[in-house]
């Protein structure tokens, strides 16, 4: 029994590195544990996203773990909440939840919410 519970110690620390989930900007208290746990859903996305496409090398993986984490800084600190909701709903609900692209995407949306089509 005593062999046992650190095996299960071992596979429950391994699941949970494994269930990462997207951290959220909004809000974002910065602690050491919050740190840990956007660099662990970056790694994870970003190993997924680009073992998919073939481009799974260690210096694609940091080039694009280091893209996501500067867009996390960034998003932490927009000022239009509602329109960074819609744009995380928007791009998460179809597979696209990194913060480069919600970086991208609320950028552009929020530039176009300030103009007008004109003749």
């Amino acid at each position: 029994m005593k062999k046992l519970i650190p095996s299960l110690a071992a596979v429950l620390l391994t699941l949970s590195a494994f269930s990462q989930s997207f951290v959220s900007p909004i809000g974002f208290v910065e602690t050491e544990a919050s740190k840990a746990d956007v660099l662990a859903f970056i790694k994870k996305q970003v190993k997924d996203d680009y073992t998919k496409i073939g481009m799974n090398d260690p210096s694609t993986l940091r080039m694009m773990e280091e893209e996501n984490l500067k867009a996390f800084k960034e998003l932490i600190t927009v000022t239009n909440i509602p329109l960074l909701k819609q744009v995380m709903k928007t791009y998460c609900d179809i597979g696209m939840c990194n913060y480069t692209t919600i970086l991208m995407m609320y950028k552009q949306q929020n530039k176009d919410s300030n103009k007008s089509t004109q003749w």
